[in-house]
């Protein structure tokens, strides 16, 4: 049987694509652990899978200066030969690496046993811990054909999307939503934390967007406004579980932040969509990178968030959802790839050895 690590973590973005690619190895008869971080974020995404999982404390990789960086210092060896026991233990045949900080021993640990890594990077340009690793890995695969690295074997492979997420049902979505279909729906969502300008943006347009459709606003945990509860046409949640695909599925128009996986998903499901990135102040700039690729190929309508005004967010999306047929014609250009039995592919390719590859 073979044997297969997998690691992400820090965020459910660097643990949710690897989820179809676990069931995927899982129905090869491959014995598949997981190695996240200590806090259960990791576990508690992957527990249904039934698979051993091991949590260790990485030291985080910050790109800016602080005073943990010192106390972390000492975390990155620590946790590397942490994870070396666990490998010794566990004796994979090859390790999948969706980056996050926790990624880095794992990868540098495999490396140290001379086991095989397929890494994974979602976003236009790699992030930290995938950048830091790529010396140590035997591939990278990614999701935009544009992405540029310095890699020993680089693929296209897109990335992921959960089996949910595409037989999402319609009917079953407006019901979780509590509307009747007969208005257009619009869904907001600002990522699984939040987004304080955008959520305070769409509450200011709520009388003018609640006169042509009925929204959701999933607006992150503990961002619930008591003021707003009851507004006809209004829905808020502060997180969506297991029936996002059938949100999406009656979604008529998203307006979303532009992390890698969300655009992925609403390209995929061919979601007209108003992208506004998280700010440079706030990230790496890998959302701006990301919206604005999607935007010079046709796919999505951005706008900076610190252009966002009420009568801004009013008119795009009026705008997205009259032009919605010609946004439709363009995202039917957008195919792509069988990212999961790509990923799969690579994975089987690494245990032959590079000689053979």
């Amino acid at each position: 049987m073979i044997r297969a690590v997998v690691t992400g973590g820090g965020s459910a973005g660097h643990v949710v694509p690897t989820l179809p690619v676990i069931e995927a190895l899982q129905a090869r008869d491959w014995n598949i652990t997981y190695i996240g971080t200590d806090s259960g974020l990791e576990e508690r995404l992957v527990a249904h899978f039934g698979i051993s999982y091991f949590g260790v404390r990485p030291g985080k990789l910050r790109r800016y200066w602080s005073f943990e960086n010192l106390v972390d210092a000492f975390r990155v060896p620590v946790s590397v030969l942490q994870v070396l026991r666990i490998l010794g233990r566990v004796r994979p045949d090859v390790v999948f690496s969706k980056g996050g900080f926790v990624a880095f021993p794992v990868v540098v640990a495999a490396w140290l046993r001379r086991i095989p890594v397929v890494a994974h990077e979602s976003d236009l340009s790699p992030g930290l811990a995938n950048r830091l690793t790529l010396p140590f890995t035997t591939s990278l695969c990614v999701n935009f054909d544009a992405t540029r690295v310095n890699a020993r074997r680089v693929i296209h492979t897109g990335t992921p999307v959960r089996e949910s997420l595409l037989q999402g049902d319609r009917d079953c979505g407006l019901a979780a939503m509590g509307f009747s279909g007969e208005r257009p729906i619009l869904v907001v969502v600002g990522g699984s934390l939040g987004a304080e300008r955008l959520n305070r943006t769409v509450r200011e347009a709520l009388s003018a967007l609640t006169g042509d459709f009925d929204v959701l606003h999933v607006c992150g945990a503990g961002k619930v406004d008591p003021a707003c509860l009851g507004t006809e046409g209004y829905e808020q949640r502060d997180f969506v579980g297991d029936e996002w695909g059938d949100i999406l599925a009656a979604a008529d128009v998203v307006v979303s932040r532009s992390g890698a996986n969300s655009l992925t998903e609403l390209l995929t499901l061919k979601k007209p969509n108003l992208l506004v990135p998280l700010p440079a102040l706030a990230s790496r700039g890998d959302q701006i990178e990301n919206a604005a690729f999607a935007a010079s190929a046709g796919f999505s309508m951005v706008v900076a968030e610190a252009d966002l005004t009420p009568d801004v967010l009013v008119k795009q999306v009026t705008d997205l959802h009259h032009d919605a047929p010609s946004w439709r014609r363009r995202l039917d250009a957008f195919q792509a790839p069988d990212s999961t039995r790509l990923i799969v592919a690579e994975l089987e390719a690494a245990l032959k050895g590079p000689a053979k590859r």
